[in-house]
């Protein structure tokens, strides 16, 4: 078996008892059951419609999440399918021809421009070039919270100052008070802003979650903020207690969704990733059996060019190290000989 741990920089190399005691789990999937960002049962049909240059599927799932004030799945859909529009850009190109002012392809297109302009060494100038898309998506629908997670992202690229951050954030909350969208925007901006300041984050990250209600996935703001602080590179500034108390929010959270649902596949990737820093084997391995087969690329794309296989890796090592006795003498490395990257557009 491959030695992940090197891959992941461990928080702390002592042992210790999981402060949660794990359910009796079945077998984890096996590796070729295992899916990297699988689509739930409505996006699947958009994207295959999609390839096949058809708009019509995407316009009526955003549509729907508009009508229903479905924010948490509408965002996740704008940036799946602006990812996807990317490489295959013709049925977007159709859409936005055939309905210009759509708010709905305007603001796949928004989310398009910004990720390009993201991806450029000229990012900061590029994205003031994208302003206005935004301002035309936030124009569709005056409820939509999503183009504002939009506008908070642009405002880190740009390096917009914290007046204008704060204008965008108010307008964000006062439409959606507990998106999770804006709420990772404004944690990410502001860990930009404070130059890496983990206190700051973590202050921000728990007062959302304990405003927010115990299904919000808002719950799960501390563990990002978690993460940040382990991937960061220059030393933990945060105590070992507030980590500990942000994955248990977090494994909180988990155990209200069913084992293997695609919907907190992310968040549950992004724990087991901080269980592993924290060396909470047990925990570890209990939030492996609830992700079952999706995996997905966050957080893993920020440690390997392979994503998936390092979440295998990782899994794997966690099941191994699970069974006692545990080995404490492997110590991590990044897979590219590098830390992990903070950046998380």
């Amino acid at each position: 078996m491959v030695d992940t741990m090197a891959l992941l920089h461990p928080f702390s190399r002592t042992a210790r008892t999981p402060r949660t005691a794990p359910r009796p789990v079945a077998g984890l999937p096996t590796d070729n059951e295992v899916l990297l960002d699988a689509p739930d049962d409505r996006l699947g049909p958009a994207l295959v419609a999609a390839a096949r240059g058809e708009h019509r599927p995407a316009a009526e799932l955003l549509a729907g999440t508009r009508a229903r004030a479905e924010w948490e799945y509408r965002d996740r859909y704008i940036r799946r399918l602006a990812a996807f529009a990317r490489s295959r850009p013709e049925w977007l190109q159709s859409w936005s021809a055939a309905a210009p002012h759509d708010p709905d392809a305007l603001l796949v297109g928004a989310q398009v421009a910004v990720d390009r302009a993201w991806d450029s060494p000229a990012r900061a100038e590029l994205l003031r070039e994208v302003s206005p898309l935004i301002t035309a998506a936030a124009r569709g629908d005056d409820r939509d919270p999503v183009p504002w997670r939009l506008a908070l992202d642009h405002a880190r690229g740009a390096n917009a100052g914290h007046k204008y951050f704060g204008e965008l954030w108010e307008a964000a909350i006062r439409r959606a008070p507990h998106h999770y969208g804006c709420h990772a925007a404004a944690l990410r901006y502001l860990a930009a802003s404070w130059q890496g300041s983990h206190s700051e984050c973590f202050d921000f990250a728990d007062r959302a979650a304990q405003d927010a209600p115990p299904d919000s996935l808002i719950q799960a703001l501390p563990s990002r903020a978690a993460f940040a602080c382990l991937t960061d590179g220059r030393g933990v500034e945060v105590p070992r207690e507030r980590l500990d108390a942000a994955a248990d929010r977090a494994i909180a959270l988990s155990v209200r969704f069913p084992a293997a649902d695609p919907w907190p596949a992310e968040v549950r990737n992004k724990l087991m990733y901080v269980l592993v820093r924290l060396e909470r084997w047990q925990d570890a391995l209990t939030e492996a059996h609830r992700i079952g087969p999706y995996a997905t690329s966050f957080p893993w794309d920020r440690l390997s060019d392979d994503p998936l296989a390092l979440f295998l890796k990782v899994r794997a090592d966690v099941r191994a190290r699970s069974a006692p006795p545990a080995d404490p003498s492997r110590y991590p490395q990044n897979e590219r000989a590098g830390r992990a990257r903070p950046g998380d557009h």
